[in-house]
């Protein structure tokens, strides 16, 4: 073979794996990013409660719509309500393989509680597996509180919540001051079936929840009465207690219109899940595509109704991301509701 040859030779060969390098490419481009990957959804708090239920529901349909389908995996960090989590999530690496779930943290820099090292317009949200509920306002048959009016005129009405900040609590605090409540004492410490046993007990006198189905058990509704509700969004109630008062009727002037307005929004997007400021967009668009095909999948949907007892309401990344950037943030507004969210007595009505 003479020197000629071989130089066609060599370049055939070279062509050939140029060709091959190109030919490859789009291959290896369409292996998808979570092929093999592992996410963990990580819970602002422990275990147990409806924001495990939920995220929980999501997490088979999830593996199923993400392409790749990765393993996920549940992990906990409790702490200040969600802000530890939340403050985690903000400097966490952005590679979309961590997705927070915690919806108490939207409330904690607007109202500049300790712990908010965070900027809630920055988090990418991917959906909320609920949008806000009513919440109901009810007393023990046995002390014989049935209308408004006997409530207005008891003293020390002992009123049961999670904890000081709980939505329980503050709704229970947002009750007394607009009804004119006489020193009610608020009352914590409590999960929901110790509140339940606790009014049974003669611990509590009432209480407020959001958790309809339980509430209209008949064991539950042969031993209360039921008084108003807080609708949530504005206008949705249940249709099972119908002509329950409004809070908002008991409002005296805008002010406190938009307290309750303010709570509201702080409540539509339940049950948010989102990622660590800085993810790529196209990781962001893959899990929110993902999230609303287990939206709509009618498996979740069983799922979901049969761990929470209620149909699922979600709302799309998009309009989570949409209202956290519409918060109400007037400082008059806050200032009345961090009084209403806080231990100390309620504050004179203006």
């Amino acid at each position: 073979m003479d020197r000629a040859d071989r130089r066609v030779i060599r370049c055939a060969l070279a062509a050939l794996a140029f060709s091959n390098v190109f030919l490859a490419a789009p291959v290896l481009s369409q292996t998808p990013y979570y092929a093999g990957k592992t996410i963990a959804i990580i819970r602002g708090g422990g275990p147990g409660g409806s924001g495990e239920f939920q995220s929980r529901a999501l997490m088979p349909y999830l593996q199923k719509y993400i392409p790749g389908n990765p393993t996920i995996v549940m992990e906990y960090m409790p702490g200040a309500g969600g802000r530890k989590a939340a403050n985690y999530f903000y400097t966490a690496k952005p590679d979309g393989l961590k997705i927070a779930s915690a919806g108490a943290m939207i409330p904690g820099p607007i109202l500049g509680l300790p712990g908010s090292n965070y900027d809630i317009d920055k988090f990418p949200y991917i959906g909320s597996t609920e949008t806000g509920n009513p919440y109901i306002l009810f007393t023990r048959k046995a002390a014989g509180l049935d209308t408004l009016d006997k409530m207005r005129r008891a003293p020390a009405l002992r009123m049961g919540a999670h904890s000081v900040g709980h939505s329980v609590y503050v709704t229970a605090r947002m009750f007394a001051y607009m009804l004119d409540l006489k020193e009610p004492k608020f009352v914590v410490g409590f999960t929901d079936p110790e509140m339940d046993v606790a009014m049974q007990n003669n611990e509590l006198d009432a209480r407020t929840t959001s958790n309809t189905d339980s509430l209209l058990r008949k064991d539950m509704m042969d031993n209360i009465h039921v008084h108003a509700t807080i609708s949530n969004p504005k206008g949705r109630t249940d249709s099972r207690l119908p002509g329950l008062p409004d809070l908002d009727t008991f409002a005296k002037n805008d002010k406190e219109r938009n307290v309750i307005e303010l709570f509201r929004a702080f409540q539509v997007p339940r049950w948010p899940h989102h990622l660590s400021p800085g993810t790529p967009p196209e990781l962001v668009k893959i899990l929110r595509q993902a999230m609303i095909k287990t939206f709509n999948d009618s498996a979740f949907q069983q799922e979901f109704k049969k761990l929470m007892g209620r149909e699922p309401t979600p709302l799309s990344g998009e309009d989570v991301q949409k209202l956290v950037k519409e918060l109400p943030r007037d400082p008059e507004v806050i200032g009345l509701y961090k009084k209403l969210a806080e231990h100390e007595p309620l504050p004179p009505r203006g």
